[in-house]
């Protein structure tokens, strides 16, 4: 999961686009890595509510 969101970044980067802000689930899809490596991008990471739909 950590290598897709350093591809995301990547392709991010290519595109030009300027992302702040990443809305994500609180499940364990997604490890520690991921976060920093999107807090490294300057990215802050935001969590549903819990219960929330995704």
């Amino acid at each position: 999961m950590a290598q897709a969101a350093k591809n995301l970044v990547m392709d991010l980067e290519d595109a030009g686009c300027r992302t702040r802000h990443m809305i994500r689930g609180r499940d364990g899809k997604f490890p520690a890595l991921f976060d920093a490596v999107l807090k490294e991008a300057d990215i802050e990471v935001v969590l549903m509510v819990p219960g929330c739909p995704a």
